[in-house]
């Protein structure tokens, strides 16, 4: 039996890196709202650890038929099903999830070492992402494939940086989504030099880049066992200020079709073969679990470019070395009755909601 737990705040339990680590608000209620998430891609027989078990039912019920096949427990439950545990599958792996688990009575045998999690979190910073983005370029060598990434350790180093490109992007090598995130335009003032300086001194350095006039964002989600780097299909995603709003539900040839104007299939698939192998060299035998690799489609500022679309692809955005949305999306559109809808996360002042919605409406 596979333990699941939804712990979406473990981009920034990353960046803190103690296993005392205690969520912001915005986190906690995230994870109590949403925590029976599991429920759509676990198998028979599985458990979920939630926060109120009837909640949880009542939630999944909108998404699913039969919901007798896991069995939802709260945190007080745990220590009673710990010895049918045979393994735990987070959102992500962090310090503070194991920690959470040790404590609640989990058989340490089962949860990864500390030295394993010191190799996820190293593999989790952005400048793992920035390495696979360099490497993958020279792979393909395709001249539509652009994305450039550097990491500096000093604010004269990133003033330089940014001096170069113009309009910036700077990013904490570990933070969550659309959070951790600042834009450049020339030159940076005092907040965000300041915001920068605690980071360098925090996480001992920052990634900076080009700003992209990006016209779609996209991406692969993969899987990785014993055996390597298995792909698991696209994931065509919506964003507001760099903070995740909602995917499309759909079967893999609309995704396709759906990305078909900016970027050839052809590509797609030289794309998804190449980085399984890539992320394979990189990661087996150092992780195993759910990972997505998030991309964009950049529009050509550059006449003289040879695009064939008139549209770049940015292939490493960013890599997501844990479950993502994407994934979930992928759960949900094995569903007839969700295909041609949209899935979104909304907040409602007071709780966050996931729900689907016709594609017609707006996001």
């Amino acid at each position: 039996m596979i333990l699941h737990i939804f712990n979406p705040e473990h981009d920034i339990a990353l960046s803190y890196d103690n296993k005392y680590f205690t969520p912001p608000h915005a986190g906690r209620q995230l994870r109590y709202d949403l925590d029976y998430l599991p429920a759509l891609w676990a198998k028979d027989g599985d458990c979920i650890m939630v926060g109120n078990t009837t909640s949880a039912m009542v939630h999944v019920r909108r998404f699913m038929a039969h919901v007798q096949r896991v069995r939802f427990i709260s945190q007080d439950e745990v220590a009673n099903v710990a010895d049918e545990i045979e393994s735990v599958s987070p959102w992500g792996w962090d310090s503070a999830i194991k920690f959470q688990l040790m404590k609640l009575g989990i058989h340490e045998d089962i949860l990864p070492s500390d030295a394993e999690l010191s190799e996820i979190r190293t593999l989790s910073n952005r400048r793992f992402s920035a390495h696979v983005l360099q490497q993958l370029q020279q792979d393909m060598q395709l001249p539509f494939l652009c994305g450039e990434a550097f990491y500096v350790e000093s604010i004269p180093a990133l003033k330089d940086v940014i001096q170069s490109f113009g309009k910036a992007i700077i990013k904490a090598p570990w933070s969550s989504s659309g959070r951790g995130v600042r834009y450049i335009d020339q030159a940076m003032d005092a907040a965000i030099t300041s915001w920068a300086a605690r980071v360098i001194s925090q996480q001992g350095g920052i990634m900076v880049e080009p700003y992209y006039n990006k016209m779609k964002d996209f991406g692969m989600e993969f899987y990785v066992d014993a055996a390597g780097v298995h792909y698991a299909g696209l994931s065509v995603f919506h964003t507001i200020n760099g903070a995740y709003v909602g995917n499309s539900l759909s079967t893999e040839d609309e995704k396709r079709q759906m990305l078909a104007p900016y970027v050839d299939n052809r590509v797609l698939d030289r794309l998804a073969e190449h980085l399984t192998q890539l992320l394979n060299d990189h990661l087996k035998g150092k992780y195993q679990g759910p990972l997505g690799v998030d991309m964009m489609i950049i529009a050509n500022q550059n006449t003289a470019a040879d695009t064939t679309s008139g549209f770049f692809v940015h292939p490493v955005v960013e890599i997501n070395l844990r479950r993502t949305m994407g994934h979930v999306a992928l759960s949900l559109s094995k569903e007839e009755r969700f295909q041609q809808r949209m899935m979104r996360v909304d907040y409602d002042v007071t709780h966050y909601h996931l729900h689907t919605i016709h594609k017609e409406q707006r996001f």
